[in-house]
């Protein structure tokens, strides 16, 4: 099985070509700019074709989520219109299509865990430039998995387990926001699930109910929680540790309104795909353990 990804760069691509090394059975391509580039639409078929995929994982996304609010029609022109696009060139060519969303299509207003059926709501351009993502995938190909993902993390990129480690070699004391919620979720779980759904897809294996699914980390906390837990685990470790005290939003503004609450059920996955993420501390071991003790 040929899987095609848009996007060289990103957290899920890397860990997609990390995960695909004990799947022999699978070939993982990576498609980027200048081939494939989202913000220009003539370019996505010809690299699509080219490439001949059995199934496209559509990664590549505008992801800045703070600049997105200057750059509004940059946003919308990228997880928009240009997902629509590659969505549209894997149903021409026959290929299903598993697309990356995010918590931020919904407002964080509710006290529990969002489900697949809730009104999406975003409050912010790169929350509603991937709603309009999603719903362009859902248009232009029926064949489609859209996986709301949250919190993300992995040894690859930016984020913010690399920040908390990277400020603790250098700071005593840590303010992290302590009043947003979510499941951290690594990339490298994200890559496992996206393989694991991919040979169901291709094999079919069972009865497969195309849509849009939560894919989280299991468990909840807060961002000190979370980031009190890669401390004392790189501490475990030998590696660097900083006292975590907590703020609140108000005290921490971003350009970006965050979601206050990004809780998201997984069950609707679990009952498909028969998938289910580790519990969030542990992943959170093995991506800060990878990180002090490369290979």
């Amino acid at each position: 099985m040929r899987l095609v990804v848009t996007g060289r760069e990103g957290q899920v691509v890397s860990s997609l070509v990390e995960r695909a090394r004990t799947h022999p059975d699978v070939e993982v391509v990576t498609l980027g700019r200048p081939e494939l580039d989202l913000a220009k639409p003539e370019t996505i078929e010809r690299a699509l074709v080219a490439t001949r995929p059995d199934l496209v994982v559509s990664a590549a996304a505008y992801t800045a989520v703070d600049q997105a609010e200057d750059e509004p029609d940059l946003a919308f022109a990228v997880n928009g219109i240009g997902t629509g696009h590659v969505a549209a060139a894997a149903a021409r060519i026959g290929a299903p299509v598993i697309h990356l969303s995010t918590d931020y299509v919904f407002d964080g207003s509710g006290e529990g865990a969002y489900v697949e059926e809730d009104e999406p709501a975003p409050r912010s351009v790169y929350g509603a430039s991937k709603l309009a993502g999603e719903q362009a995938v859902a248009k232009a190909n029926p064949r489609h998995l859209i996986l709301r993902t949250a919190w993300v993390y992995s040894p690859f990129g930016r984020n913010f387990v690399k920040t908390m480690l990277k400020l603790a070699a250098d700071r005593d004391e840590i303010a992290v926001v302590a009043d947003q919620w979510g499941n951290p979720t690594s990339a490298l779980d994200i890559a496992d699930a996206i393989l694991h759904s991919a040979v169901m897809l291709h094999g079919n294996r069972g009865f497969v109910s195309f849509g849009v699914y939560h894919l989280a980390g299991t468990g909840e906390t807060n961002w000190s929680g979370f980031a009190r837990h890669i401390l004392d685990t790189s501490q475990a470790f030998g590696g660097p540790h900083a006292r975590v005290g907590d703020i609140a939003t108000v005290d921490y503004p971003t350009k970006a309104r965050r979601p206050r609450n990004s809780r998201l059920s997984t069950q609707k996955i679990a009952t498909a795909f028969g998938w289910n993420a580790p519990e969030w501390q542990k992943s959170t071991e093995t991506v800060v353990r990878c990180l002090l003790r490369p290979a």
